[in-house]
């Protein structure tokens, strides 16, 4: 192991398989979003879930990456972030807290995804012409639930894995 300056040590390089595993979830994952919003003239898409997907895919085994910090995490987060704007707008200390209080909702619920943490982000400064309340069902909980199909497919492909790890906080194995 390779060691950093303070003591620290880089993880192990990834195998083979799990830098394939990262490719094509990865691409599977986001393709499959993009030819669902593309086909069904419905939003599938938004930018945190390429940061999604990493966690998903190249890092599995993390508590971040199960299925109910993904999912929930999301939810909470885009719920926040409608909440912040249609009651109250998106003043720059407003948007601030948002991300403060998606955070801490996140933690309390014990569903940390911190590519949730962008949602609020998203949904202020795109604004009320852009992302109305339906935003939290496409692309929030469809596009989270598609991608974690997607990883349940992936992340159990050749090596003997088992993913999830845990989801209503009942530990795999």
């Amino acid at each position: 192991m390779k060691r950093l300056k303070g003591g620290g040590a880089l993880p192990p390089k990834p195998t083979w398989v799990q830098l394939t595993k990262g490719l094509l979830g990865g691409f599977f994952g986001i393709l499959t979003l993009a030819v669902l919003n593309q086909t069904t003239g419905v939003p599938w898409l938004m930018a945190p879930f390429g940061a999604t997907c990493v966690i998903l895919f190249a890092a599995p085994q993390s508590p971040l990456a199960q299925p109910r910090n993904v999912i929930v995490g999301h939810l909470l987060t885009a719920s926040v972030g409608l909440a912040m704007l249609y009651g109250v707008g998106s003043e720059s200390w407003m948007i601030a807290l948002a991300v403060g209080l998606a955070i801490m909702l996140m933690q309390a619920c014990r569903a940390v995804h911190p590519p949730a943490g962008a949602n609020p982000l998203v949904i202020m400064l795109a604004g009320t012409q852009v992302v109305g309340i339906d935003y939290l069902f496409t692309p929030v909980l469809a596009g989270s639930v598609a991608l974690v199909t997607i990883a349940a497919v992936i992340n159990n492909l050749g090596e003997p894995h088992h993913w999830p790890v845990y989801w209503h906080g009942i530990k795999r194995g």
